[in-house]
């Protein structure tokens, strides 16, 4: 009988543990992927690596004064519009992030505000 209560609270101490650890280790790195995977997507879609590399080139190897000027310009533009995104890429997973950490707490919390 004895044996039974302590497996029983054993098995519950490590259930809770199991719990905190899958949703806050596991979950801390899916979010880092998932964040990682989306502002490599951004990347492709902005190119802001290539960008960068090759600002002060002319596009489409238009080497006139007037092609050197609208390089700069476009690319700038081009970095201002890729980096706003991975900002608001970034700021959405920050506040899911902190949403995400804070539901098992506000549940408790909720849970023991009723009683």
């Amino acid at each position: 009988m004895d044996f039974s209560v302590t497996y029983l609270l054993v098995r519950f101490v490590y259930r809770i543990y199991a719990f905190f650890h899958h949703w806050y280790i596991d979950g801390s790195a899916a979010f880092g992927r998932r964040l990682m995977a989306s502002l490599a997507a951004a990347d492709r879609l902005f190119a802001l690596r290539v960008t960068i590399r090759h600002f002060f080139e002319p596009l489409y190897k238009d080497y006139t004064i007037v092609g050197r000027i609208l390089g700069v310009i476009f690319r700038t533009g081009r970095l201002a519009i890729g980096a706003i995104a991975d900002f608001a890429i970034a700021g959405c997973f920050i506040l899911a992030y902190a949403l995400w950490l804070a539901v098992p707490f506000l549940t408790l919390y909720y849970a023991a505000k009723t009683f």
